[in-house]
């Protein structure tokens, strides 16, 4: 058994980072000691049910955490989530302690350790100036000195695992390392026969600017335009950091009878509305993997995405890519006009995979450290 310490920057957005923070909370706490420190006001108990897990773990927050959790949600709409400062201060707390423990993993993204680690890398946060896909905050520099890896190069003790080729890609062009590409755990959901499905449409998610929810409603009148009877579920999670545009699209929902909003729905609902329906649709540009979409595959659905970004590794069929709300309809309308089936397998992202990837890749960093 290991002292382990799992490092997560934030569990408040509720998004996939957080599902594999949890995921990998449980894949280690039954052979491990296992600490998850963190910058969060939500509980991990809180989590459990949105993301299926059960986590039975340490949870430490630095001092004065939820003031700072509390003040990272308060701008957030204003400033974005600031991740990489969270992470910066969170290490920087970190290292007092790292001492404690044999190998710390990083569940959100690269960072410094003066411990050999395993780091999963949803997005680079750090070094962005050097990053090909990434956004250019001003700060990034400053946090990047606090908290990255020394001189672009990440730590010769880490294995870097990414959540999809397209990551693994941005990775590599950023720090000259490619990673091992490890998808996120996403379960097989019970679904309904094809023909028992609603021809309806489900985006499931954070309601979130980047999420582009308001765009997936904009599909959806494009394809009733088209001729067909759609409707659409917006089952999404809604953090305060995003009220703002939450209420927006409350507001777009409102005006149409065919769009339906659920916000932060029990597991058992989610997956009675993925069972249910047969078409489920992402519109995130640049998507790192896009889990909510993965859920869709595994309940048997049709999926559709923009044509780039991680989400290509879950739709797989070049046909569902689209490059614009108006190809989204026109390729969706298209697949009901065929009635068009899906042909991924619904446990292609299942946690037990997940798990026991996780496990290897932590026996196998830590054996290597040992030999040293």
């Amino acid at each position: 058994m290991a002292r382990i310490a799992v490092l997560h920057n934030t569990l408040d957005l509720r998004g996939g980072a957080d599902a594999v923070c949890l995921h990998v909370c449980q894949a280690l706490q039954a052979d491990h000691d296992v600490t998850l420190f963190t910058l969060s006001r939500t509980a991990v108990a809180e989590l459990d049910d949105l993301f299926g897990t059960s986590v039975d773990v340490a949870v430490e927050r630095p001092p004065l955490g939820r003031l700072l959790a509390d003040a990272f949600a308060a701008a957030t709409p204003v400033v974005g989530p600031q991740l990489p400062l969270r992470t910066a201060l969170l290490v920087s707390y970190f290292r007092r302690r790292a001492t404690e423990f044999d190998l710390a993993v990083s569940t959100a993204n690269e960072i410094a350790l003066p411990l050999p680690s395993v780091q999963y890398v949803h997005f680079p946060q750090f070094d962005q100036y050097h990053c090909p896909a990434g956004g250019f905050d001003r700060a990034n520099p400053l946090w990047s000195r606090l908290a990255g890896p020394r001189d672009r190069r990440l730590p010769a003790d880490a294995t870097v695992l990414a959540n999809s080729a397209w990551t693994a890609d941005v990775v590599e062009a950023t720090y000259d390392r490619r990673p091992t590409v490890c998808h996120p755990p996403v379960d097989p959901i019970d679904a309904r026969l094809w023909a028992e499905r609603e021809q309806g449409i489900v985006t499931v998610g954070r309601l979130a600017p980047d999420k582009r929810t308001l765009d997936a409603i904009e599909i959806v009148d494009g394809v009733r335009e088209r001729g067909h009877d759609c409707h659409l579920h917006v089952v999404g999670s809604a953090s305060a950091a995003y009220r703002q545009y939450v209420e927006r699209v409350a507001t777009a929902a409102s005006e149409r009878p065919y769009v339906t909003l659920e916000r932060d729905v029990s597991r058992e609902r989610l997956e009675h509305v993925l069972a249910t329906h047969r078409y489920g649709l992402n519109v995130k540009r640049r998507e790192h993997f896009g889990m909510a979409l993965a859920e869709c595959v595994a309940a048997g659905m049709l999926t559709f995405a923009p044509d780039d970004g991680g989400q290509r590794d879950v739709v797989g069929d070049p046909a569902r890519l689209f490059d614009a709300p108006a190809d989204a309809a026109d390729r969706i309308a298209r697949a009901i006009e065929r009635d068009d089936r899906p042909s991924r397998s619904p446990d292609r992202f299942d946690s037990q995979r997940f798990h026991e990837q996780i496990r290897h890749h932590v026996t196998q960093r830590l054996s290597q450290h040992r030999r040293q």
